[in-house]
């Protein structure tokens, strides 16, 4: 018999979604909801970099936790309030990122890509559109796709597999770096991914992948393949760019990836973890900022 309560809640994302008009439910109002991030994760920082760009502070307020989750599930206690008024009994982690309403004081969503893209289409009005413009929303979605599968689990499985002389084994570290070339392709001779004079959506999901791609994933893959991942000027030469731009720059805490890493990560490092390829610039992070008191409050 299992000894989990037939009365609890197991663990599930949430994953309401704002709307466009108070019909909706939940539509975005100012300072109704805010959002809850630890930005050394990397769906976090996804959020948090794109909330920077929208310059959303004063509409929909930013709570900084800290790198480590305080609780053994991966879940922070600041965080469990928020949870158990959403679903009572609830008996997953009490992660980030959280959309939370101060409204009804429960999560509208915990699910980072609705979040992000709830942030783009419902909150930053002509902003959204310039950051993810109409025309270019299916390259976006495809570059999205090439830096899920193509950087990020090629360089997971790659690291797994120990990059081994057969051909099994060069399967994945063949996909990061054709990955990696079509990024390389798509930046030399432009600024950002999709063009244009201004970051887009793209241009996020492509610095947080070479970012962790450097920072995490170098760890477990050896000193060749390194070198060939380095061996992309254009793409390296626009992360450290990047790094510089405020609403990026202003949530990267490399230290804290690291700690977040290694707290969690159980894989053999390999030699190719000595030296990162990008000097990314330490400064001081943005202080664990305390979340607010959740507040019951009814709209005019």
């Amino acid at each position: 018999m299992s000894a989990t309560s037939p009365t609890a809640v197991p663990a599930r994302p949430f994953r309401e979604r704002i709307g466009p008009d108070p019909r909706s439910g939940h539509y975005a109002a100012p300072r109704r909801y805010r959002l809850h991030v630890s930005p050394s994760d990397p769906g976090c920082l996804l959020v948090a970099v794109t909330h920077g760009l929208l310059d959303l502070g004063e509409a929909l307020p930013l709570t900084v936790l800290p790198a480590l989750p305080d609780t053994p599930d991966g879940g922070y206690t600041v965080l469990r309030p928020l949870y158990e008024a959403a679903a009572h009994r609830f008996t997953g982690p009490a992660a980030a990122p959280v959309l939370s309403d101060g409204w009804t004081g429960r999560i509208v969503s915990a699910h980072a890509p609705d979040i992000l893209e709830d942030l783009v289409l419902r909150f930053a009005g002509d902003r959204g559109d310039a950051l993810h413009p109409p025309a270019a929303r299916a390259e976006s979605r495809a570059v999205a796709a090439l830096c899920e599968l193509g950087v990020h689990e090629a360089a997971q499985h790659a690291g797994e597999l120990g990059l081994g002389g057969d051909a099994v084994h060069r399967a994945p570290l063949n996909t990061l770096l054709g990955a990696l070339d079509a990024l390389e392709r798509r930046l030399t001779g432009q600024e950002y991914v999709l063009g244009g004079d201004t970051p887009s959506l793209a241009d996020v999901r492509v610095w947080v992948t070479l970012l962790y791609l450097d920072t995490v994933h170098r760890w477990h893959l050896d000193a060749d393949a390194v070198h060939r991942i380095a061996a992309h000027p254009s793409l390296w030469s626009y992360a450290r760019r990047l790094a510089a731009h405020p609403a990026f720059g202003t949530h990267l805490d490399v230290a804290a990836i690291a700690a977040r890493h290694h707290a969690r990560c159980r894989g053999r490092e390999a030699a190719g973890a000595a030296m990162p390829i990008v000097q990314w610039p330490v400064r001081p992070p943005l202080p664990p900022s305390r979340p607010a008191t959740t507040t019951l409050n009814t709209p005019a």
